[in-house]
């Protein structure tokens, strides 16, 4: 599966959408659920909560490790994924669709948040 070219990608395997309202959903990239294995808890920020892009705000962990979940933007959470909560599998399933994490009022989004095909030459090397 390639990468959506509607969203954009941070170095840390996060995908963001276009804020609508202010608010973008957030997620883990395909390459990074696949580099995961098999999630099997998701730990996410609680709504209400303040992110800061490039800091960790959760984590996932799968049969192979534990890993941090980066936020790529700064802002407030206002919505979590408690479909993945309850089946952490939709992250590995449908990273770019029902394995979406967090929704964020973004505050402040960083200039280095990649294209579709930048983060495919990101994961590449």
């Amino acid at each position: 599966m390639s990468n959506p070219t509607q969203l954009r990608y941070s170095k840390e395997h996060e995908w963001l959408t276009a804020a609508e309202d202010g608010v973008s959903t957030v997620g883990i990239t395909e390459h990074a659920a696949n580099a995961l294995g098999d999630v099997v808890f998701v730990q996410l920020p609680e709504v209400g909560d303040s992110v800061t892009a490039g800091e960790t705000c959760g984590e996932l962990e799968s049969t192979k490790s534990v890993s941090d979940l980066y936020s790529p933007v700064s802002g407030e959470i206002t919505e979590v994924n408690e479909d993945v909560v309850n089946d952490p599998s939709l992250v590995n399933s449908a990273p770019f669709e029902g394995g979406w994490l967090f929704k964020v009022r973004v505050t402040d989004e960083p200039a280095d948040l990649l294209t579709a095909a930048e983060y495919e030459a990101h994961t590449a090397g």
